[in-house]
């Protein structure tokens, strides 16, 4: 059986939910990886067959997506060439991370698209959702990367297609402790507005990975160093907390450590606004910024916050050979594809 696993290269959720999902296929039949998107920062323990340019976010400086770079960066002719020369039809099954152009190349041949994604639980009707609607955000996740059959992962199980989240063994298998500092992950704040914001807390010590610098730097209670896997790991394992956007595989793992845990949704990102509802929900504390009026909030959860607990099983192998088998009978012939997409 041939497989293509298709990963949204926006951000490391996506990339680092692969490194456990790509071994459970690889058990079913041989299974080539696509890539799309150019903010990652993880590298892949396994051979990449098809890396493309895709569609991706830009992340901004300011707290969220740079709308105007996202444009500019983007190459609708590109991405229309992508999908064409994409041979999915050459698959028995095709599964997608959000990823848009083997979801569009499988709607323009009329192959089936399976989508496994955070994006599918998001979007489901039991799922929790914020208080503010956003009509333009919620036509993006649902049209970015159309599918005909959908299977989420979430901060808990909604619905019956919606499972708990992916936990990578590098992370299962830490040693967890406390040693006093808080881990930051922000990538659409710049080093400045964070050290600015995060200097005001004298008494405690930062360990902030960044999207925008590539070397090491202390500031008094704050260092600051490049995104590495391994050091981002360690310092969530060890931290007394951890302070991040309201995106889906960094606030689970931290869940999953036991850490106390606050998130600050990117603008102009409604998925990670839905997020921020599911995890409001749990007691978890969502500010909209870093601004100066958020500060009661932050200074209460750096002295009085607590974890929340979770129970997220290793069941990924038993999804994967779910979607396997259900979808095995798809092979013989082509699906209907028009009425899966409308209904989607």
């Amino acid at each position: 059986m041939k497989i293509l696993y298709a990963i949204q290269g926006t951000g490391n959720g996506h990339l680092s939910r692969a490194m456990d999902i790509v071994p459970c296929l690889k058990r079913r039949g041989q299974v080539d990886v696509l890539v799309s998107g150019i903010q990652g920062d993880l590298p892949l323990p396994f051979p990449i067959r098809y890396k493309l340019n895709g569609l991706s976010f830009i992340f901004g400086r300011s707290g969220g997506v740079d709308l105007w770079k996202t444009l500019i960066k983007s190459s609708v002719k590109k991405l229309v060439k992508e999908i064409k020369a994409l041979p999915v039809e050459d698959y028995d099954i095709v599964i997608n991370d959000f990823e848009p152009v083997s979801a569009w190349a499988c709607y323009m041949k009329n192959q089936p698209a399976i989508a496994l994604s955070h994006q599918s639980a998001v979007l489901a009707p039991n799922s929790p959702k914020p208080g503010h609607s956003d009509m333009i955000g919620r036509l993006v996740l649902k049209n970015y990367a159309p599918s005909s059959s959908q299977y989420g992962f979430h901060f808990e199980s909604y619905s019956e297609n919606i499972f708990t989240p992916v936990i990578r063994s590098q992370v299962r298998q830490h040693d967890v402790s406390d040693k006093g500092h808080y881990t930051v992950y922000l990538p659409a704040y710049d080093d400045k507005r964070l050290y600015k914001r995060l200097s005001e807390y004298k008494d405690v010590r930062w360990e902030v990975f960044s999207k925008h610098n590539r070397r090491p730097l202390n500031f008094k209670n704050i260092s600051i160093q490049p995104v590495n896997n391994e050091k981002f790991i360690a310092s969530m394992a060890h931290s007394s907390g951890v302070l991040c956007g309201a995106g889906f595989e960094t606030p689970a793992e931290a869940l999953y450590m036991g850490k106390k845990l606050l998130v600050v949704p990117m603008r102009n990102q409604y998925e990670q606004h839905l997020n921020g509802a599911a995890l409001e929900m749990m007691g978890i504390p969502v500010i909209g910024s870093l601004k100066s009026k958020h500060k009661p909030v932050i200074s209460d959860w750096l002295q009085h916050g607590k974890p929340v607990a979770v129970n997220y099983p290793d069941v990924t192998q038993q999804i994967a050979d779910m979607i396997v088998d259900k979808h095995t009978m798809d092979i013989p012939h082509k699906w209907n594809i028009e009425n899966q997409y409308e209904s989607a």
